[in-house]
């Protein structure tokens, strides 16, 4: 009978279901309740730890630290640093218009190397020919440029509780707007897993 090998280990129980929510939503609850609580500079120091420890219980469960939220946790511990050493809040509000800026420039620079970083973060999930990761990777960056300069519109003529719902709230619902309104672009080019895809001379020739 033949021994199992040494290095063979039992496969390890999925992430349990809140932890997705938990890490992407986590912080900005904390950040919330402490800026209502105590202020901008104490929310900004609960945003920080809130992040730090969703990406503790991230790596603790799935053993990989997550792209975007790893990202969104350098940002903050950047320009939360800055904030609460300066006791500037400018800082912290700039935070969201940094992170949109990057994640165009990353999905806008593959795009450039003929690559789409959406496919490398979706593609388990989402399966769709190259063209339509083409089109969805070009709107999904300038989408992130909108929501930057959105950003800068709402914190510089808006007042701080304003652009705190706006962070919190506004952010979020226009993302998962946008996202729904990409449906229909998913559903004409999604192949079968394990289908080739078809060949195209030009992926970003459709519209």
């Amino acid at each position: 009978m033949t021994e199992p090998h040494p290095s063979s280990a039992a496969p390890r129980p999925s992430a349990p279901r809140w932890l997705r929510p938990a890490v992407d939503y986590g912080p900005l609850v904390v950040f919330l309740a402490g800026y209502f609580q105590f202020g901008l500079f104490a929310a900004t120091a609960g945003l920080m730890g809130a992040t730090a420890l969703a990406l503790a219980l991230s790596y603790a469960y799935e053993r990989r630290l997550p792209m975007v939220p790893l990202v969104t946790a350098v940002v903050v511990g950047v320009f939360g640093g800055l904030t609460l050493w300066l006791h500037d809040e400018t800082f912290i509000k700039l935070k969201p218009t940094i992170v949109q800026v990057l994640f165009a420039v990353v999905l806008f620079g593959g795009l450039f190397f003929k690559r789409s970083f959406l496919k490398s973060l979706l593609g388990a999930t989402i399966s769709m020919d190259d063209r339509g990761w083409h089109i969805l990777t070009v709107r999904y960056a300038w989408f992130f440029l909108a929501m930057a300069g959105l950003n800068e519109v709402v914190w510089r003529t808006q007042s701080t509780d304003f652009w705190v719902t706006f962070k919190v709230f506004g952010i979020a619902g226009l993302t998962v707007v946008f996202a729904l309104s990409q449906v229909p672009v998913m559903n004409r080019h999604h192949v079968e897993k394990g289908e080739p895809e078809p060949r195209t001379e030009n992926p970003s020739g459709d519209k």
